[in-house]
């Protein structure tokens, strides 16, 4: 489960926003029950899936005085039982629905949502259905829960952008609900009780109190009847009034705190319009001005002065919402002339106006996105979410509506108001230098544990006969797949789901092994210079070119490009003019170069950067091409003519795969990319992108110390001298989603966290590659957990060694890889990262249903086989981040 309400880092910078405006269309049913239910359905013929959410009124606000994650700790228990729905059923139910289900609290909303295959439908309203009849909230469940609950705020608390916005909001919102996250605290979990909840559930949970949001291919009105059959019965009952939210005066604050980022981070805050207000949208409208590449904010960076540099919106809610300006800066430096310039930038803005064009820019551009987000089946069932449940909108349109009606009095009105001459909230994140990964006693001192149950799940007869079938889905095809003259590799695939076009390509390259001696890091600087424009347009020049078209484009050896249909082809003309002829100027080098080395100056000393190395010196022989290092001192050799050289070597046509989705037909995309990228001709010999196959490692064990954590990371990982084409793949894919993938209902969250409470997550995974396979185990816990924690996950892969999976785990696992498989194309994006992986590594692109026939052939036996041959605990390499384990 997961819970929304820190801010999270993207790269070197914070990005977060309000949802974005979505078009609404015709394809909409409405309905309201007589019990108050609230009910849209949006038909969307993207892909066979459908996302549910059922979303309730009610989260952190109005949790009771001394209790702030008591909503949060109701949304666990949802997963500890239901009304005719045991805690067992229900993990079993959704992991046999493939296991896309989660939830979240938020400040005045909690959020339940499943994306399931289109023909599982009637199950997944079952499961809704059921937990709106009533939750268990039996004191021995939530007994166990506690523990898991507990690791999540220990696990947020390690986080030092969580630690910020949570001291944010206490400054920003003093007095009132928002100043406490809906998080909890492990103080109000210990002492809140199964009663409480029950009591909580009781007040909140009522039909009337809840809008579910139904998106997919379905037919509505055969979706809207099993609905009203459903939940039509369920009674209403009042609702208590609600917290009153009083806004005092913000009080000026400046403040530090330590990090483990590898980079300074500043920010300045500014109370801004909440979701209620009229001067939301133009709110809006101004942070995207402010963000833009060719404003003056942005412009610290290509000046030197920041590593990143940007504005945004955060903690939108109701009555107010957070805007924050944020200069990133290299460890190490003092950010207060960065913050105070950055002040001086949207101060000036403030008393000046805002550019016009940058107006006009973002309003075209945020309602492009209403099309774009049509190509994503839970991303527009989250935008309905949000406008109906948190925002009080009637529609998504509603929020396109406002866009189109800002004008740049507007958006100066509310610059003036919000930024000028008012108390702000200052506060730097200094990162804490960490000292070299020390060795450590990998395990040991546990108790004697038992066995891991293998008990059956009966299902409820109303999800029995459904989810008892096994289908192999049909293949995920491409309407055309053909290579260019030049050597290019052009995959299409039609979707007319909304009128617009994505691509996005990949040149493969492996700098550890096409980087010349001496020289590490020429690749990240060639890849920091895409930014600057091409030999044709500067940099201003070519972001105003894609303002023009609402178009977004990223350059590199991963690159990528959004347009409207209608500009398909000036769109592609600039992503091909970014790729093939970047401009690379001296003096942007440069700066790329100065920050760039600036920036791994601080990364070599962070935990996270500390902790990936540890794992590498313990899984890879000495010499590897992969333990080639970045330092400062290489990048300090690189001049610009390595970089040019650099490009021209590796920047290649005959290693390059171009996936373009969306309304366009193959004849039109082979046109338009062969006219744009059909002269890039490959120089010289094809270089070797291929690591060499590595032996399987020996166990070792290292501790990094991260003295901003309260909880330690664990990572367990073994490399298993196998490649993704290694037949065992598929029965230890099989064996792994045994283990994991299906929340409680698999072996490590059943025994880890279900039982035992000490950990909030655990993951495993099958990492294959075209020539390298690792098994990865990772969990986070307090230090006194971790030994008994990786007791069970040791005790767990070596069951699935020595004895047989049970018929009702092989089923589960098999059911969770199958229906995967159509959920892989909930979205366009998901389509197309699916198709050019399976093309860059040599795989066929029906791949998917390729392995579930082999998936559904496959018995007990042979996955017993697969872990005995390969997974060997004694081999696990362990690094743990955070506090010395106890």
């Amino acid at each position: 489960m997961k819970r929304i309400g820190a801010v999270a880092l993207v790269a070197v910078m914070v990005s977060c926003t309000a949802a974005r405006a979505q078009s609404v269309g015709t394809n909409v049913t409405r309905a309201k029950l007589d019990n108050g239910m609230r009910v849209v359905i949006v038909h969307n013929p993207l892909a066979p899936v459908v996302t549910v959410e059922a979303n309730y009124r009610v989260g952190g606000d109005e949790t009771p005085d001394g209790f702030p994650g008591t909503a949060h700790a109701l949304e666990h228990m949802f997963f500890r039982g239901c009304t005719g729905m045991t805690a067992d059923q229900t993990s079993a139910i959704y992991a046999l629905l493939g296991g896309e289900n989660n939830a979240d609290t938020q400040q005045v909303i909690t959020q339940y949502f499943a994306t399931v295959p289109a023909a599982d439908l009637d199950v997944a309203l079952g499961a809704q259905a059921a937990c709106v009849r009533g939750v268990d909230n039996a004191q021995a469940e939530w007994d166990k829960e506690r523990g898991a609950i507990e690791q999540e705020v220990s696990r947020d608390l390690s986080n030092p952008t969580y630690k910020f916005i949570n001291r944010l909001n206490q400054a920003m919102f003093a007095g009132t609900p928002y100043a406490h996250d809906p998080l909890g605290t492990k103080e109000s979990f210990d002492k809140t009780t199964a009663e409480q909840l029950k009591d909580f559930y009781a007040k909140w949970y009522a039909p009337s109190n809840a809008i579910l949001i139904i998106v997919g291919d379905v037919d509505p009105a055969t979706t809207l009847a099993k609905v009203k059959q459903l939940f039509a019965g369920i009674k209403d009952h009042p609702l208590p009034p609600r917290p009153e939210i009083t806004l005092q005066p913000v009080k000026a604050e400046t403040f530090t705190l330590n990090s483990n980022l590898p980079y300074v981070l500043g920010f300045i805050s500014y109370r801004m319009p909440g979701t209620d207000s009229p001067d939301y949208a133009a709110a809006q409208i101004l942070s995207d001005v402010l963000a833009s590449q060719r404003g003056d904010l942005y412009a610290m960076v290509p000046a030197g002065k920041a590593l990143a540099a940007e504005f945004g919106m955060a903690e939108s809610y109701p009555k107010a919402s957070v805007g924050f300006g944020l200069v990133a800066q290299p460890a190490g430096v003092d950010t207060t002339p960065a913050i105070e310039e950055m002040r001086k930038i949207l101060n000036n803005y403030a008393e000046k106006g805002v550019p016009e064009e940058l107006v006009i820019a973002a309003k075209r551009n945020e309602i492009a996105q209403a099309e774009f987000q049509r190509n994503s089946i839970p991303g527009l069932a989250n935008v309905w979410s949000t406008a109906l449940a948190a925002e009080g909108r009637n529609s998504p349109d509603d929020d396109v509506d406002a866009i189109r009606k800002v004008t740049l009095a507007d958006v100066n009105r509310v610059a003036k108001t919000y930024l000028l001459n008012v108390a702000t909230i200052t506060a730097t994140l200094k990162p804490v230098p960490t000292g070299e990964p020390v060795a450590a006693k990998g395990f040991g001192g546990a108790e004697q544990l038992t066995s891991a149950p293998t008990k059956p799940v009966a299902l409820p007869e109303w999800a029995k006969a459904q989810l008892e079938q096994l289908k192999v889905p049909e293949a995920v095809s491409a309407n055309s797949d053909t290579m260019l003259p030049n050597g290019i590799r052009l995959i299409v695939r039609t979707d007319k789901t909304s009128p617009t076009v994505t691509v996005i390509g990949s040149v493969k390259h492996d700098g550890d092994l096409q980087t010349p001696a001496g020289i590490d890091g020429v690749g990240d600087l060639l890849e920091g210079l895409y930014s600057y424009g091409t030999t044709s347009l500067d940099r201003i020049a070519f972001q105003k070119a894609l303002d023009d078209i609402s178009a977004s484009e990223s350059a590199g050896y991963r690159f990528a490009l959004n347009v409207l249909k209608e500009n398909f082809s000036r769109g592609v003309e600039l992503l091909a003019d970014n790729e093939l002829h970047p401009a690379l100027p001296e003096a942007a080098f440069a700066v790329v170069k100065q920050q760039t080395t600036q920036f791994v100056a601080g990364n070599l000393q962070s935990p996270g950067y500390r902790t990936a190395r540890a794992l590498e010196l313990g899984l890879l022989p000495a010499g590897d091409p992969s333990l080639r290092e970045t330092t400062p001192a290489t990048l300090t050799k690189v001049s610009l003519d390595d970089v040019k050289k650099y490009y021209a070597s590796t920047v290649r046509p005959d290693l390059t795969t171009i996936m373009v989705i969306g309304d366009v037909t193959p004849e039109d995309a082979k046109a338009v990319i062969g006219k744009w990228f059909g002269n890039w001709k490959a120089e010289g010999p094809k270089p070797e992108t291929k690591l060499p196959a590595v032996p399987v490692n020996k166990a070792s064990a290292a501790n990094v110390a991260d003295p901003e954590a309260v909880q330690d990371s664990v990572e367990l990982v073994q490399e298993l001298g196998i490649n993704r084409f290694d037949p065992d793949y598929y029965p230890l894919q099989l064996g792994t989603h045994v283990l994991g993938g299906g929340f409680y209902a698999t072996r490590l969250y059943h025994d880890l966290r279900q039982v035992a409470g000490l950990v909030y997550n655990v993951d495993v995974s099958l990492g294959a590659g075209e020539s390298r396979t690792s098994y990865a185990v990772s969990y986070g816990c307090d230090p006194d957990k971790v030994s008994k924690a990786r007791a069970l996950v040791e005790r767990d892969l070596k069951l699935m060694a020595t004895e047989p999976v049970t018929e009702g785990e092989l089923h589960q696992a098999k059911a969770l890889l199958l229906r995967s498989i159509p959920l892989g194309e909930s979205s366009e994006e998901a389509v197309a990262a699916g198709m050019l992986a399976r093309a860059q590594i040599g795989l066929p692109l029906d791949e998917p249903t390729r392995a579930a026939r082999k998936y559904v052939a496959l018995d007990a036996a042979a996955v017993q086989a697969a872990f005995a041959k390969h997974i060997k605990t004694d081999n696990l390499v362990q690094v743990v981040r955070g506090p010395a384990p106890q």
